[in-house]
């Protein structure tokens, strides 16, 4: 299993242990950088606040951001559809030197999901950028 594959699992069964996953965010917003293949964008969220922690860091594009925390059911019921919507996709456990790893569809991360909790609506709108700084 690679390295981003083994963040992937890991970000899957501690989610599930923990409730919650964590996001990072400045005053702009949530970051959503391009990936270098096709210019996808992607929302990094991790499973632990330290593994969050550790990219901001020492990831010098996310130097300054804070750490959020959010509720899975608020992550699941809200962010994915919002997500979906904007066409982004789902960065999960991102790390090293530029802050890199697995990305999935909102999709997935439901159907991942699904047998723990209900189906998604939106009931708030998030606010995403997309500029690198």
């Amino acid at each position: 299993m690679s390295l981003s594959g083994a963040h992937r699992a890991a970000f899957r069964r501690e989610v599930a242990q923990e409730g919650r996953v964590y996001a990072i965010r400045d005053a702009a917003g949530y970051p959503a950088p391009a990936d270098e293949e096709g210019g996808r964008r992607a929302v990094p969220f991790w499973s632990k606040a330290t593994r969050a922690q550790l990219v901001v860091k020492h990831v010098v594009t996310f130097q300054g951001f804070e750490v959020v925390p959010i509720t899975l059911e608020d992550w699941l019921s809200n962010w994915m559809v919002s997500l979906e919507h904007d066409g982004l996709l789902v960065g999960v456990n991102w790390a090293g030197a530029r802050a890199t790893g697995y990305d999935l569809t909102p999709g997935q991360v439901l159907r991942w999901f699904a047998e723990i909790e209900g189906s998604a609506t939106v009931t708030e709108k998030t606010l995403i950028h997309t500029a690198q700084e």
